[in-house]
């Protein structure tokens, strides 16, 4: 397969629309499809296919994992043929991309998962990638990948993991980690709050911005919010998962490979979408029983 410079990509989202900007200025082409005409440059995948260049072809699918991307994937088997590439860059279960790839492989097409990290800051500051699928086939979507990661060296934000599902199965981990990140400044943020020998709890955290060892994007990010938002008051405090964590939890389970701290971190959430929590009505319920402790009313 030669080098892939003209790729198809479904899917112009915050993070697609970003993606197919850093292309662009790269020099590459990009045909983009999206189901808002108002975005998109073609009017049906059929469309898109027929704008790629014969022989080799590569269609990049950015759009939500499970259903829709099912979706996607099935009717580009009947579309590209023998030689062509599908390239899942969303949020795929790494199962679902072993399913995909022995699907499309009846037709003579090769697959490639990609766990895709940057976000909506992707576009300026380029993205993480990491790829699972044949060595011909990463090899041969390299200029694509060039484009996209950040500029520096490639090892640092580029990896072929390993084969089709071992992209997407280091996301699902960089994602848990992230999980576990994020609720650890959380906590720390809620305790330096909570204790009033701290006048200034967000000059605190952008201290520790610059030559800490706990310095990161996402503590940096954090400051940012709370530049906009000093006491975080605009926002409320449910957090949603988007699957990742979970499939992370339930791989731990399978594998018999301790993650107290992901795991604590996804129950965080999921503690977070409760108005009135039974568990710790319970808790207090029988702290009650056994000691006598003081109880609140409910509503008070």
């Amino acid at each position: 397969m030669e080098p892939v410079r003209h790729l198809g990509l479904v899917g112009l989202g915050r993070m697609g629309a970003g993606m197919r900007e850093r292309l662009r200025r790269s020099g590459l082409t990009v045909t983009g499809y999206d189901r808002n005409p108002d975005v998109s440059d073609v009017a049906s995948l059929a469309d898109l296919v027929a704008a790629l260049p014969e022989g080799g072809r590569a269609v990049w699918v950015m759009v939500p994992a499970g259903a829709v991307t099912e979706s996607v994937i099935d009717e580009l088997a009947g579309l590209l043929g023998p030689g062509d590439v599908v390239v899942d860059g969303g949020n795929s279960r790494y199962t679902d991309d072993q399913l995909h790839a022995a699907s499309l492989a009846e037709h003579g097409i090769g697959y490639v998962d990609v766990g895709v990290s940057g976000g909506v800051w992707g576009l300026e500051n380029g993205y993480a990638l990491m790829a699972g699928g044949d060595e011909a086939h990463v090899q041969a979507l390299l200029p694509v990948f060039d484009a996209l990661r950040p500029e520096g060296p490639r090892e640092e934000s580029f990896v072929h993991a390993g084969k089709v599902g071992a992209g997407h199965y280091a996301k699902m981990v960089h994602n848990g980690i992230e999980y576990g990140v994020m609720q650890a400044y959380a906590e720390g943020y809620e305790l330096l709050e909570a204790k009033d020998i701290v006048t200034d709890v967000p000059g605190t955290l952008r201290a520790w911005s610059r030559g800490t060892v706990i310095r990161s994007w996402l503590l940096d990010l954090l400051v940012k919010a709370l530049d906009e938002d000093p006491e975080l008051a605009e926002i409320d405090d449910w957090v949603d998962d988007s699957g990742e964590g979970r499939w992370t939890v339930d791989e731990a389970i399978e594998n018999a490979v301790p993650l107290p701290v992901i795991t604590a971190a996804l129950f965080a959430r999921f503690a977070s979408r409760q108005p009135d929590s039974p568990a710790l009505k319970a808790v207090a319920a029988l702290r009650q029983q056994f000691g006598g402790h003081a109880v609140k009313p409910a509503g008070s």
